[in-house]
C-alpha cells in the first residue's frame, strides 16, 4: 500500500486509540474522532492476558502498561457458601510461557499510555467530535461538519453508530446485571488482595484484582437479574441491592461487600451483540472491538480483543496493495477468533454460575487460559 490514504476512526477508547496508534505507526495518516471533550477512561480496571499485552507491545507500550499495572503471581476460584478454593491458577510464569505478562491495571492508566503513543505516532486527536451518521468513508459529526477519509473504521463501542450501516438492531440485554467499585487495600482485605480472584455462585459472582501497585481492588459484583437494561459506566448504585443479592455468601464476599458500600459504587447492564457475518461495506467501512463483536466479560477478553483487532488491521493495511486488500486480509484473520470468543464467552458465564458452585474445577476446567487463547500472538498472526 502507497500509505497516502486517510483513515478516519470513530471512537477513542481503549480499541480505537490502539487503532489509531497502531496504524500510524505503519505511516498512514489517521484522524480519530471522539465524542467526549477530552480523551480518557472511567475508573474502573481492565485484565490484560499476555495475549493482549503481545498487541501492546507491537505499540511500544508494553512494559510501561505492566509498570503501571499488577502482575499477579496466582488468581483463585472460590466457592460462595465458605469460601473454599475451587481452582487455583498460577500467574508466575506467564512471561515465560506465553512471551508477554499479564497484568491488571486501571483503564485510566491504561488509557492515557495508549494516547501518549497515539500523539507521538501523528495521529490527529479530535475531541467534541460526536459522530451521528456516515456515508461511505465520510464520518457525519453532530454540528453537520463532516470528515471523509478512504477508510472509516467504527470503533465507537457497543452503540456503535457506524454497525448501524451493517444492521439495524440495538445491542441485546444478555441477562447480567453488574456493579463496580474501587476500594483501597486495607490490612482487613489484604489477604484478598494477596491471592485475588472470584468468587462463584447460583447466578452470581464476585470479582477482584488488584491495580496501582496493589494499593487498590477493583471489584465487580455480576448477577442474573431482569428488569434493568441500562449500560451505561456511570449509574450510581444502591450498595443494599449487593447486600440483599449476597447476603448469604462467605465470610470473604462479606468483606468485599462492607468495602465497596463504602465507595462509590456503579451499576450497569450487561449488553452485548450477535455476531454479524461481514464486517466489511463496499470496502471503505468496518468495524474493531466492542462496535464489531461486543461480548460479554466472562473471558475477560473485551478489551483484548479489541487490542488484537488493532493490530492485525495496521498489519494488514500495511502489508497490502490498497484499502480492498487490507480489509480483507483484516476480516480473514479476525472474524472467526472473535466470534468463537463471544461464544465461548456466554458459555463460561454458564459455568461459573451454575448452581452447584461445587462442581467447578471437577474435571477440565475450561478458562481463558486453558482454551488456548493466551497463545495468540497479533504480531505474527498470518495476514
Amino acid at each position: 500500500m502507497s500509505r497516502t490514504e486517510k483513515i478516519v476512526i470513530v471512537g477513542g477508547g481503549i480499541a480505537g486509540m490502539s487503532t489509531a496508534a497502531a496504524i500510524a505507526k505503519q505511516g498512514f495518516s489517521v484522524v480519530l474522532l471522539e465524542s467526549a471533550p477530552e480523551f480518557g477512561e472511567i475508573g474502573a480496571g481492565v485484565t490484560l492476558s499476555p495475549n493482549a499485552m503481545k498487541g501492546l507491545d507491537f505499540i511500544g507500550v508494553c512494559e510501561d502498561v505492566a509498570a503501571a499495572g499488577v502482575e499477579p503471581s496466582r488468581q483463585r476460584i472460590q466457592h460462595w457458601e465458605d469460601g473454599r478454593t475451587l481452582v487455583t491458577m498460577d500467574r508466575s510464569t506467564q512471561r515465560e510461557k506465553y512471551g508477554a505478562p499479564y497484568v491488571t491495571i486501571h483503564r485510566a492508566d491504561l488509557h492515557d499510555l495508549l494516547t501518549g503513543a497515539a500523539r507521538a505516532a501523528g495521529v490527529d486527536m479530535r475531541t467534541d467530535s460526536a459522530v451521528v451518521d456516515s456515508e461511505g468513508a465520510t464520518a457525519i459529526l453532530a454540528d453537520g461538519s463532516r470528515v471523509t477519509g478512504d477508510l472509516l473504521i467504527g470503533a465507537d463501542g457497543v452503540k456503535s453508530v457506524i454497525r448501524q450501516r451493517f444492521e439495524p438492531a440495538e445491542p441485546h440485554f444478555t441477562g447480567h446485571v453488574a456493579w463496580r467499585a474501587l476500594v483501597p487495600v486495607t490490612p482487613e482485605l489484604q489477604s484478598l488482595s494477596d491471592f485475588p480472584g472470584i468468587i462463584i455462585g447460583p447466578g452470581a459472582m464476585i470479582t477482584r484484582y488488584n491495580i496501582r501497585g496493589s494499593s487498590a481492588m477493583n471489584l465487580v459484583f455480576f448477577a442474573r437479574q431482569e428488569g434493568w437494561t441500562d449500560d451505561g459506566w456511570a449509574i450510581p448504585a444502591d450498595p443494599a441491592e449487593i447486600e440483599t443479592i449476597y447476603a448469604d455468601w462467605c465470610d470473604d464476599a462479606a468483606k468485599l461487600i462492607a468495602a465497596a458500600c463504602k465507595q462509590p459504587m456503579f451499576k450497569w447492564a450487561i449488553n452485548a451483540r450477535s455476531a454479524l457475518p461481514n464486517w466489511i461495506i463496499d470496502n471503505q467501512v468496518t468495524l474493531i472491538g466492542d462496535a464489531a463483536h461486543a461480548m460479554t466479560p466472562f473471558l475477560g477478553h473485551g478489551a483484548a480483543c479489541g487490542i488484537e483487532d488493532a493490530i492485525i488491521m495496521a498489519r494488514a493495511l500495511a502489508a497490502s496493495a490498497d484499502i480492498a486488500e487490507g480489509l480483507s486480509r483484516y476480516q480473514a484473520a479476525r472474524h472467526e477468533r472473535a466470534t468463537w470468543i463471544q461464544s465461548e464467552s456466554n458459555a463460561n458465564a454458564d459455568r461459573m454460575q451454575a448452581q452447584d458452585a461445587a462442581l467447578f474445577g471437577i474435571g477440565e476446567t475450561k478458562d481463558e487460559e486453558s482454551l488456548g487463547l493466551f497463545n495468540y500472538d497479533c504480531r505474527t498472526e498470518p495476514v
